[in-house]
């Protein structure tokens, strides 16, 4: 069992593992399932992750008319060729939005870490595939080894936006995908724990702000941004580059940051952008007085 990202690196290095597999093993110990039932599960979260990128990329629009369709301009923007940002890259972003459009429009999409944050890792992840050539079974790797960081972050810190602001949220999905990112490209456990680090130092102190308390905006773009900062942060780690402050330090940051950013920044939609005059605009047409 590890708690921590430094006892879950030292068990990789020590048993020559990927962090996958020592995520596969600790899950299989917590849950009693085999392995087979463990990527089963995984499974189904995957499929449900590929049908929202699907979906969103189609087009989609929320209910409150908030968020939708912007998937679809991106895609078209990459199609034009006029793109100042690389394929993959933007490709990511597109992704991230997608799915995130979907969570707004009703759809179904798998929380990872939460509803507000779940279009990061699949973004950078369907965006990645073909480069990496990833094949099934490690786009299902690249799921645990988010989950391992998840997990160390959900039982240190926290991934809610009411508790810690969208630091907690999308910052800590950014993270995880960031060290997805290292092991998939071929990087060491050790270089994935600097992605996260870095990853996650550059989100700190983002607040949860949803205009009108909805998952829409700011949230959608947001996911765009994490997923663009996981991607750079990988490419730093896999670089060579370090986090002068160790990753569990940097967990612990973004924690106590959390407990002391004010309520009104922390998912009850009233400060930062919900506060603005547009903010409240917005709020009173959707629910009127």
């Amino acid at each position: 069992m590890f708690k921590s990202v430094k006892e879950l690196i030292a068990k990789c290095e020590s048993e020559d593992k990927a962090i996958h597999e020592v995520m596969l093993e600790q899950e299989m110990a917590v849950t009693g399932l085999s392995k087979e039932k463990v990527y089963e599960y995984m499974n189904r979260n995957f499929e449900t992750m590929e049908n929202a990128v699907h979906d969103g990329i189609q087009g989609v629009t929320s209910k409150t008319g908030l968020t939708g369709g912007d998937a679809v301009l991106l895609q078209k923007y990459i199609e034009s060729g006029r793109a100042l940002s690389g394929y993959t890259l933007l490709d990511a972003v597109s992704k991230a939005v997608a799915t995130n459009e979907v969570n707004a429009a009703m759809g179904k999409i798998c929380a990872t870490p939460t509803a507000g944050s779940a279009g990061v890792v699949p973004g950078v992840l369907f965006s990645l595939k073909n480069q990496l050539q990833l094949t099934r079974q490690d786009m299902l790797n690249f799921l645990l080894t988010a989950g391992a960081f998840g997990f160390v972050v959900a039982n240190n810190a926290s991934i809610s936006g009411a508790a810690g602001g969208c630091q907690a949220e999308v910052g800590s999905a950014a993270a995880m995908a960031a060290a997805a990112i290292v092991e998939a490209a071929g990087g060491t456990p050790r270089q994935s724990s600097e992605a996260f680090a870095i990853c996650m130092k550059n989100m700190l102190g983002l607040v949860c702000d949803p205009v009108a308390g909805l998952v829409e905006v700011p949230c959608v773009k947001r996911n765009a941004a994490g997923a663009s900062n996981a991607i750079v942060s990988a490419d730093m780690a896999l670089a060579g580059v370090e986090s002068r402050i160790p990753t569990d330090e940097v967990i612990e940051a973004m924690y106590k940051i959390g407990q002391t950013m004010p309520s009104a920044l922390r998912e009850t939609g009233r400060g930062g952008l919900a506060g603005t005059p547009t903010g409240q605009r917005l709020k009173q047409q959707i629910f009127g007085d």
